[in-house]
């Protein structure tokens, strides 16, 4: 599925300016828990979050994730887009919760990159 497509589905607000919206993410994981999206995500997704801080750009680049989607109508930190831009991360506001935003993508057919191995 598209960058452009995903916006449209989330009712987002792209926050990085000059982003390639055909972007192919085949995926989504949402956490708030980085740790979490380091152990159990798988790259080439959507990350979802509430957080909205550095930290996030970061581990959405270790895990090789395409773009993240703050839930609820955050708003990044201005580190946070700045790192972003750098990074070439797209970030999107999107006003819906996570569960509520979960279900729509996949109902559109994004499937879930969340990975239960928990050995």
């Amino acid at each position: 599925m598209n960058l452009a497509k995903i916006i449209k589905i989330a009712d987002g607000m792209l926050l990085t300016p000059d982003t390639d919206m055909s972007v192919d993410i085949r995926g989504g994981y949402g956490a708030d828990l980085m740790s979490d999206v380091l152990a159990f995500s798988q790259p080439d997704c959507v990350l979802l979050t509430g957080l909205t801080n550095p930290q996030v750009v970061r581990t959405a680049q270790m895990a090789e994730f395409r773009a993240i989607i703050f839930i609820r109508g955050k708003k990044p930190q201005s580190e946070t887009l700045m790192l972003a831009r750098q990074e070439d991360i797209p970030l999107i506001s999107s006003p819906y919760g996570m569960f509520e935003l979960s279900a729509r993508l996949h109902k559109a057919g994004l499937p879930s990159f969340e990975s239960n191995d928990i050995s």
